[in-house]
């Protein structure tokens, strides 16, 4: 081996060094972070599923798959996932498609539409919490503003939020309040990526607007609406910040999900290892859910 590419090999194994070095100062920070706050929780969750505990003193009343089986088999877990489901479909079929159909009306660049896209995504900026809040005054039988379109109608209003019948369809309008400008501008990002020479070549030729949108734009956009559908699904399973204080998960529990399932029976009853057995199902099902997805949308797009 000559001498000039023992000097090339070194000076490339330097580089490889500083660009390790480098890599290193950037991942090993976030790994720190991400073992801490997602892998050491999990396994704790998964540790504590097996134990009777209420989260204080050692863990000593062993259980097996006990709590596994008091999960699948509670009351109220059936409900949770109705609940779910109900949202993730009204979230597909209604928030996404109103969505998409604003993002086409709004994605060209103007100041009068600026004004817009910042008032449809504003309630997604607010807090959930904060949400919840008001939309619980919104709702409220006495002082609200439902008992007063009644009184101006002259017509007696439900208590929406203490009835089983009326709870979901009034969190299922506050979630898509919340979130459609959300998707919103999922959907204009998309549409702002297309070149203007593809819509322009079709206008000469002649294509009519509707079918500009239907065989260019959507197409066009589908890597968007994929995106758009996953936060959707995964958005339904984990939903917790609205519901605790927009209904508590009331009335009768008939307004759980999921997670403030997890949060009522297992934390605040000091049930840590129903908690624990909550946590894990919940996530074997967002895990499913996510590998199914990409397996049957995801891997489909990028063939």
């Amino acid at each position: 081996m000559s001498q000039t590419s023992v000097i090339q090999s070194g000076k490339r194994s330097t580089r490889g060094q500083k660009a390790f070095f480098q890599a290193s100062i950037l991942i090993v920070p976030a790994l720190i972070l991400f073992i801490g706050l997602v892998i050491w929780p999990l396994l704790n969750a998964f540790m504590f599923s097996f134990y009777k505990w209420n989260g204080f003193g050692p863990l000593t009343d062993f259980e097996g798959l006990d709590n596994y089986g008091d999960v699948l088999t509670h009351r109220t877990f059936p409900t949770a996932l109705r609940n779910v489901g109900l949202l993730a479909v009204t979230s597909l079929l209604i928030q996404l498609p109103l969505a998409l159909w604003a993002a086409l009306a709004l994605y060209q660049k103007a100041w009068f539409v600026s004004v817009f896209r910042t008032l449809f995504f504003l309630p997604y900026v607010l807090a959930e919490i904060a949400a919840g809040l008001i939309w619980r005054f919104v709702y409220d039988g006495e002082y609200g503003l439902v008992p007063a379109i009644g009184d101006t109608l002259h017509t007696e209003m439900p208590f929406v939020l203490a009835e089983r019948a009326w709870v979901m369809p009034a969190i299922i309008l506050v979630v898509m309040w919340k979130y459609f400008g959300f998707h919103m501008m999922i959907y204009i990002a998309g549409l702002q990526s297309i070149p203007n020479e593809v819509i322009e070549a079709a206008r000469m030729d002649g294509v009519s607007r509707r079918k500009i949108m239907w065989h260019i734009k959507i197409p066009m956009i589908k890597s968007s609406i994929a995106i758009s559908v996953f936060f959707a699904i995964v958005g339904s399973l984990q939903l917790f910040d609205l519901i605790v204080p927009l209904t508590g998960g009331g009335p009768q529990n008939s307004s759980h999900t999921l997670v403030s399932f997890l949060y009522e029976f297992g934390i605040r009853r000091m049930k840590l290892g129903f908690g624990g057995a909550t946590s894990v199902v919940l996530f074997v099902i967002c895990v499913g859910v996510t590998l199914l997805y990409r397996r049957l949308v995801l891997a489909r797009m990028d063939q």
